[in-house]
C-alpha cells in the first residue's frame, strides 16, 4: 500500500530558532498526486511545494510503501491498542533536497539551506522506538479510523502475545552448598 506524507514548515516566535517542521497528516496514496506527470521512478519520497501562508508553508511527499511485518506484530499491538494511535514519521533535515522535489516544486525552496524530507512511515511502536534510538527524528500523526481498522485487524490475525513466565521466588530456590558440607 503507498501512503503520502504532508509536512508542514511552522513559524514560531523563538530567539533561536524562526521555524520548526513536523508532519500534520499521513492518507492513502492512490495515484491522486500524479497529475503533475512526474512519476516515482526512485526509492526515494518524491515532494511537491503545495502552499505558503504567513505561518508558514506545506510540502506533500508521496511514494512511502508500507507493508506490515508479522515479527512487528506486538509493536502493532502496542499502538493499535493505545489511547490515540498514530502513525510515525521518520524524518531528516537534508541539505540536498532538491533530489526529492519535482522540478517544479524547486524554484519554491529559494533561498533554503535545508528542507524537513520524511524517509520512512511506520506504524509498530517498537520499530519507532529503534529509529529514535538510532538517533533518527520521529513524530507522530494520528492515525485515522479506517488505517486503525486495518491495523486492528491485522493484529487480530497476527499477535500472538508471548506466555508470561513464572518467576520461582528466591526463597524457594535453596542455598548454594557444595556435596561435602
Amino acid at each position: 500500500m503507498r501512503f503520502a506524507v504532508v509536512m508542514r514548515k511552522q513559524a514560531i516566535d523563538n530567539p533561536w530558532i524562526t521555524h520548526r517542521w513536523t508532519p500534520v497528516e499521513v492518507f492513502a496514496d492512490l495515484g491522486q498526486f500524479e497529475e503533475s506527470g512526474v512519476a516515482i521512478t526512485t526509492p526515494n519520497p518524491l515532494g511537491s511545494f503545495v502552499e505558503r501562508d504567513t505561518e508558514g508553508e506545506t510540502w506533500l511527499f508521496r511514494g512511502f510503501e508500507l507493508d506490515l511485518f508479522p515479527d512487528e506484530a506486538e509493536g502493532y499491538f502496542l499502538n493499535a491498542t493505545a489511547a490515540e494511535p498514530c502513525w510515525f514519521v521518520m524524518w531528516r533535515l537534508e541539505e540536498d533536497f532538491h533530489r526529492f522535489l519535482e522540478p517544479s516544486s524547486v524554484a519554491e525552496c529559494g533561498d533554503e539551506v535545508n528542507l524537513a524530507i520524511p524517509h520512512r512511515i511506520c506504524l509498530s511502536y517498537n520499530e519507532a522506538a529503534r529509529l529514535i534510538d538510532g538517533g533518527e527524528s520521529v513524530d507522530t500523526v494520528v492515525l485515522d479510523k479506517t488505517h486503525w481498522q486495518w491495523l486492528h485487524e491485522y493484529v487480530e490475525a497476527h499477535y500472538r502475545p508471548e506466555p508470561k513466565k513464572r518467576q520461582r521466588p528466591a526463597s524457594f530456590k535453596g542455598a548454594q552448598r557444595t556435596a561435602d558440607e
